[in-house]
C-alpha cells in the first residue's frame, strides 16, 4: 500500500518540477533568468527550462520597435520666441540586459532625455529656422539622443519634430508679413512685366518705322504720302479721344484742319516736271501767252 503512494508522490513532483521548469517566449520577446538574486542569462523565444526554487524570471519584454510619443512641451528658440514642441521617437531595446540593469523606467528616461534635447535645439534655433531647417532639426535629435541612449542598450531609430506650434500673436505676425511678401512680389512681377511690354512695343515701332522709312526711300512722292499718314493718324486719334467715356474738351482751329487735308487731298501725287528755264523768262513768257 505504501510502495504505490510513494511513486504517485514522485510522479507528480517529476511533472511539477518539469512544468515549472519550462518557460516559453514568444517571438520578438525576450526574458531575463536571476538565480539566487543573481543575474544568469537570458530566454530566447521559444522552450526555455529553468530549475525552480532557484531560478526567477525576472522580465519578459518586447524587442521589437517601439514608438513613445511626447507631449507637447515649451521651448525658446534663439531669437526668445516661446513655443510648443511635439515630437515622436521610435526606438528599440539591442540588449535587454543593459536596459534592465542600467536604467529603472526606459521609457521614462528616454522622455525626458527627448524633452532636453528638443529645448536645446530650439534653443540654438531662430524662429524662421525651426520651420525651414526641420529635417536639419530632425538629424541633430537622431545623432545626440541615439549617443546618449546607447549605454541603456537602446537604439533610436528615427525622431520627428511633429508640430512646431508658437503663440498667436506671432502667428498672426507671420502672416502678415507673408501677405505683405506675396503682394510685394506681385508688384515686382507686374512693374517687371510691364517694362517687357514697353520694350516689346517700342522695339516693334522701331521696326515699323524703319520698313516705313525704307518703302518711302523707294517712291517719288514720298513726301505726299508721309503727310497723309500723319493726317491719318491725326483723325484716328480724335476718334479715339472722342469715344473715352471721360468728357474732355478739345480746342483746335477747323479751318486749318480742314485746309490741311484739302491741300493734301489735291496736292499732286506727282511731282512737277524740273523746267531749267530762268524765272525772268518764264515771267515774259506768260505775259506774251496772256
Amino acid at each position: 500500500m505504501g510502495s504505490p503512494s510513494i511513486f504517485a508522490a514522485l510522479a507528480f513532483l517529476i511533472v511539477a518540477y518539469t512544468v515549472g521548469s519550462v518557460r516559453i517566449i514568444n517571438q520578438g520577446n525576450e526574458g531575463l533568468v536571476e538565480r539566487l538574486g543573481r543575474y544568469r542569462g537570458k530566454l530566447k523565444p521559444g522552450l526555455n527550462f529553468i530549475i525552480p526554487m532557484l531560478d526567477a524570471v525576472v522580465l519578459i519584454d518586447s524587442i521589437r520597435e517601439r514608438i513613445l510619443d511626447v507631449q507637447p512641451q515649451a521651448a525658446i528658440t534663439k531669437d526668445n520666441v516661446a513655443l510648443q514642441v511635439d515630437a515622436v521617437v521610435y526606438w528599440k531595446i539591442l540588449d535587454l540586459e543593459r536596459t534592465y540593469y542600467a536604467v529603472e523606467d526606459i521609457e521614462a528616461a528616454i522622455r525626458e532625455l527627448v524633452i532636453t534635447t528638443v529645448r536645446s535645439e530650439i534653443g540654438k534655433m531662430r524662429l524662421e529656422e525651426t520651420f525651414s531647417l526641420r529635417e536639419d532639426m530632425n538629424k541633430a535629435l537622431l545623432d545626440q539622443l541615439d549617443e546618449a541612449t546607447e549605454p541603456w542598450g537602446v537604439k533610436v531609430t528615427r525622431v520627428e519634430v511633429q508640430k512646431i506650434e508658437p503663440p498667436p500673436d506671432v502667428i498672426e505676425s507671420m502672416q502678415q508679413q507673408q501677405a505683405a511678401e506675396l503682394k510685394r512680389r506681385a508688384t515686382v512681377l507686374e512693374a517687371e512685366g510691364e517694362q517687357q511690354a514697353d520694350i516689346t512695343r517700342a522695339e516693334g515701332t522701331v521696326k515699323s518705322i524703319q520698313m516705313l522709312s525704307d518703302a518711302l526711300k523707294e517712291r517719288p512722292n514720298s513726301k505726299e504720302i508721309l503727310n497723309f499718314l500723319i493726317a491719318q493718324s491725326y483723325v484716328e486719334s480724335n476718334q479715339k479721344l472722342s469715344a473715352s467715356d471721360n468728357s474732355k474738351v478739345v480746342f483746335m482751329d477747323p479751318k486749318m484742319l480742314t485746309e490741311g487735308l484739302v491741300d493734301l487731298m489735291n496736292s499732286p501725287t506727282q511731282p512737277e516736271a524740273p523746267n531749267d528755264e530762268p524765272p525772268g523768262r518764264r515771267r515774259r513768257h506768260r505775259q506774251d501767252q496772256g
